[in-house]
């Protein structure tokens, strides 16, 4: 899975760019979603990657996300099941938000450039890193 958590403002944003990221249900700073690993997915995360932070989720800190930050319908969260039902289904038919809201990051932002200096584009695994200050 990849995580995709949206850095970026909506000012002086081009139009497509606003677009993709609606679509995407990032409509707000530090919003995060989770996308299957997809040559479409990844296609789409490239044009947007001057306004997101992005990489490989490990399993420990997806169970913590769902766990902290994950908003259900009225029920309790049972993580593993979720962990379990996310190769088939999606967040919505397994009674989640599809998205999820996050802290701006402790310790803030260094530099809104590119990951190894700042904060936008590929992190790769470092991703969790970058999770565990936002939640």
């Amino acid at each position: 899975m990849i995580l995709v958590i949206r850095i970026g403002g909506l000012v002086k944003m081009n139009y497509q760019i606003e677009e993709a990221l609606f679509r995407l249900r990032l409509r707000r700073k530090y919003a995060a979603v989770l996308l299957h690993n997809t040559k479409e997915n990844l296609v789409l995360i490239k044009g947007l990657r001057d306004y997101i932070a992005y990489g490989e989720i490990s399993d420990e800190m997806l169970k913590k996300l769902i766990v902290e930050r994950g908003q259900a319908n009225g029920k309790k969260i049972d993580a593993d099941k979720v962990i379990e039902g996310l190769n088939k289904k999606g967040l919505e038919e397994l009674g989640l938000k599809p998205f999820f809201r996050l802290h701006p990051p402790r310790g803030g932002i260094k530099s809104r450039i590119h990951f190894p200096k700042g904060v936008l584009g590929d992190h790769g695994k470092d991703i969790n890193k970058l999770l565990g200050r936002m939640l």
